[in-house]
């Protein structure tokens, strides 16, 4: 994918329109503040106008793909690293983004989609597929930067599993958590049997289930009544 294809225009943010007070200001103007940090250069406090910035969220692929900043003219490579949104109307109200720097190879956390699910033998047999996460922190160079990484299922039997070291990674990409000292390898999706759901039955109870003693009794209650 070329590295432009997701571009958004910016404007630099002057000292005097930071801080908490001015970001409330920018909010107000449909603006959102944000950084770009990172490359060795000062961080550069920035605001993009909040309808273009909403509409490249809706696209998985803006959070792990180069992005092209373009700042009062001038264009900036640069990856996402954070977004904070309004915590119950969803809308963003702060960006981080780091530079990318040519050579340099860089974090990210791309997504994992789980392909053949339908197609298992697992879930013909009623199995469920069990998949325990969504992202995977990967470093690489921008270059080689995937936009997913793909899990194919279509042949887990019901006991399967996958860890991290079963993911096919592109040429030139690791994954963070396997390149570490205490490296673990983790399971990151797996098939488990069927759930057996326990039905309650009212069974009534046959004179030869009770105990001897117990049907006795009872019969001589009976005589003594009559």
């Amino acid at each position: 994918m070329s590295i432009d294809h997701f571009a958004l225009n910016a404007v630099d943010r002057s000292a005097e329109l930071q801080g908490k007070g001015a970001s409330r200001r920018l909010r107000k103007q449909n603006l959102v503040p944000a950084i770009i940090y990172g490359g060795n250069e000062a961080p550069t406090s920035i605001s993009i106008k909040i309808n273009e910035l909403v509409k490249a969220l809706e696209l998985e692929a803006f959070f792990s793909n180069i992005l092209t900043l373009t700042v009062d003219g001038e264009e900036i490579q640069a990856v996402i690293k954070d977004l904070q949104r309004h915590p119950a109307k969803g809308f963003p109200m702060h960006a981080d983004f780091q530079r990318i720097v040519k050579g340099q190879k860089i974090n990210m956390n791309v997504p994992v989609h789980f392909t053949g699910r339908e197609d298992a033998p697992g879930t013909k047999n009623a199995g469920i597929l069990s998949t325990l996460v969504s992202d995977v922190e990967i470093v690489c160079l921008p270059s080689d930067l995937p936009e997913y990484l793909e899990i194919d299922v279509s042949g887990m039997e019901i006991g399967d599993l996958f860890r991290l070291s079963d993911i096919k990674l592109p040429e030139g990409v690791i994954i963070f958590d396997l390149d570490m000292e205490d490296a673990h390898d983790r399971t990151i999706v797996n098939m488990q049997p069927p759930t057996v759901e326990e039905v309650d039955t009212d069974t009534e109870v046959e004179a030869v289930e009770v105990p001897a003693t117990a049907q006795t009794d009872s019969a001589a209650e009976d005589k003594d009544d009559k």
